[in-house]
């Protein structure tokens, strides 16, 4: 099973210090791009290794995908949210650009909601999760974090430090990332306050590993 092991604080902890460490830039992106790669399948990233999501896909059926745990997530709402706020966060803020999310990703998906989900009661968890086409999320999962990948290999030293403008913020809530209501607008504050480093370790890094950890506890659960 996933778990959030002392192997994996390790290189948490070692990537905080290696971007603080401005010399040690290099290394820095070397280690983000290893630990993305790990949170991610490696269809996406072509490692040649199972990573983390791996375990959450080889064998997962429609009905794991969806069935509720006792906390009312689903193993489709954990890989939503986290895919929809690495969207966000690599695209909006960090680089400034569009997101994968658009019309036609929303189309393939079954769905018409855009935002992280972080609001949702568990009645509409339920919902969403038996709407969303889990072959299309994986999909769109997989170009998410080839974005991103690109993103980080792009970055540039002097790019850690910087923080992020209140147009960016904005754009968030404008195009439906995030919404307006009591359990959501508080990730507008939460961004606003880090830079592309915070960025790189929550939730690029982080709290991608936590929700698969999730996700795995709910398909050893039910698959037995």
């Amino acid at each position: 099973m996933i778990n959030v092991s002392k192997e994996w604080n390790l290189k948490q902890r070692l990537l905080k210090t290696l971007l603080n460490e401005s010399y040690k830039f290099n290394d820095a992106i070397k280690l983000c791009l290893e630990m993305h790669s790990l949170v991610h399948s490696s269809e996406m990233s072509g490692i040649n290794r199972s990573t983390y999501e791996d375990e959450i896909w080889n064998g997962l059926n429609e009905q794991i995908f969806r069935v509720q745990s006792n906390k009312g997530t689903t193993i489709a709402w954990n890989i939503w949210h986290i895919t929809r706020i690495e969207d966000i966060t690599a695209n909006i803020l960090i680089n400034n650009d569009s997101q994968v999310m658009n019309k036609d990703w929303l189309k393939k998906l079954n769905i018409q909601i855009l935002d992280t989900g972080n609001a949702m009661n568990n009645a509409e968890i339920a919902d969403f999760s038996n709407m969303l086409n889990m072959k299309e999320l994986r999909q769109y999962r997989i170009e998410v974090g080839r974005k991103t990948q690109k993103i980080i290999k792009n970055l540039k030293n002097e790019d850690l430090k910087r923080k992020f403008n209140s147009k960016q913020l904005k754009r968030i809530i404008d195009e439906g990332g995030v919404l307006e209501v009591e359990g959501s607008k508080w990730l507008i504050d939460f961004w606003g306050k880090k830079n592309v480093s915070g960025i790189l370790l929550m939730p690029i890094t982080r709290h991608q590993i936590v929700h698969l950890n999730d996700s795995l506890k709910i398909k050893e659960k039910y698959n037995k």
